[in-house]
């Protein structure tokens, strides 16, 4: 069984405004005495607008599911005690106050002063799906199997429409924004372990980048864990959603640990060559998957219901084995009528203002779910 464990990053927001607020050390010190919250899984991030949460280790989709309810509700209600809302979302739709401070860390006061404005600009939130392996080799494996589904994850879980109070065109500004980082989008393809850590050493060992941490790819290694890490996804405004992509992206790697050719990931030729991957990621950014959608299997665009289905009979035998199924194709199809959150964020500032979309985007705790 392929196992796997999901990071998210949330906005901490004004109620009113919806403009970010640095209370993050504030809402994190009252999360910790949550009774159901171990202290080491609410994290700060880089700017103090910010937090992040870590899943234990789960074997299935339901303990996922039930650690992102529990972290949300938590972290929701010591947000509420501190004046503000946890957003769940891809960007920060209003900045009229940037820039938000640094955390009080020296990596991220390091990154600051390398970087000044691309660090204030940073008020996106991404999740992050691990799926174990079994070393590093495999880890190489899948990694290079995933390049080719990158887009469609863009493109699911596109959830960050708008920035500085204007609609960008995009579904997943996140992803316009990340990607200007030095090393960043779809990895590169890796000839094995060795290969991987030889390349990764020599943009530390050459003043390239400050540490590994900074290998900002759509998909990496965890130098911490026996896993891969995929970060391609903008943050979900509902956890069933979140718990859907984890569920997809454990999936892909199954069926690609599971043996070579034919398999997800292994369509032939110029599906695989940077270039394209890249346009594909752009495309998935842009447009979501409100139209056409990149195939990862035959590398070309094609209608959105067309290419899920085609996903979904690729990936049927490893969503039975791990049970994920019942998880993954109820949550799929509710995306396919509601529309992903970008275009849900778009709907909710058309029909109701400003106001609407704060409470799609950070509701309170006492609320109901977007």
């Amino acid at each position: 069984m392929v196992t796997v464990g999901v990071e998210e990053e949330y906005l901490l927001l004004d109620a009113a405004t919806g403009v970010p607020v640095a209370r993050a050390e504030q809402v994190r010190r009252t999360a910790q005495q949550h009774p159901a919250v171990d202290g080491a899984e609410v994290q700060p991030e880089l700017l103090q607008a910010q937090l992040e949460i870590a899943t234990p280790v789960c074997r299935t989709l339901e303990e996922a599911a039930e650690h992102l309810e529990r972290l949300r509700r938590a972290l929701a209600e010591a947000a509420a005690e501190h004046g503000c809302r946890l957003a769940p979302v891809g960007a920060a739709p209003f900045t009229d106050r940037l820039p938000v401070p640094v955390s009080d860390d020296p990596r991220y006061r390091a990154i600051r002063a390398h970087a000044p404005q691309l660090t204030d600009e940073q008020l996106i939130n991404g999740m992050h799906v691990h799926v174990g392996v079994p070393d590093r080799a495999a880890g190489v494996a899948v990694l290079n199997g995933l390049r080719p589904w990158l887009p469609l994850l863009v493109a699911l879980s596109a959830n960050s429409p708008l920035w500085h109070g204007v609609d960008t065109g995009f579904a997943s500004w996140r992803t316009v924004v990340f990607g200007r980082w030095p090393v960043g989008g779809v990895p590169p393809e890796f000839d094995g372990a060795a290969d991987y850590d030889r390349r990764i050493r020599a943009l530390v060992d050459g003043g390239l980048i400050g540490d590994l941490g900074q290998l900002y790819w759509q998909a990496r290694l965890s130098e911490r864990y026996p896993t891969v890490e995929v970060r391609a996804m903008d943050v979900q405004l509902r956890a069933e959603e979140a718990v859907m992509l984890a569920g997809l992206v454990r999936a892909v790697a199954a069926t690609l640990l599971a043996g070579p050719e034919p398999g997800p990931g292994r369509a032939a030729g110029a599906a695989h060559h940077p270039e394209h991957l890249s346009a594909a990621v752009w495309q998935a950014a842009r447009h979501g998957c409100a139209e056409r959608l990149h195939d990862p299997l035959t590398g070309r665009t094609a209608p959105a219901a067309e290419v899920l289905d085609h996903v979904l009979d690729a990936l049927a035998p490893a969503l039975r084995r791990a049970g994920d199924a019942p998880w993954v194709e109820p949550a799929l199809a509710r995306l396919r009528t509601d529309g992903n959150g970008a275009v849900r964020q778009r709907r909710a500032l058309r029909r109701g203002g400003r106001a609407a979309l704060v409470e799609l985007v950070a509701p309170a705790p006492d609320g109901t779910a977007p």
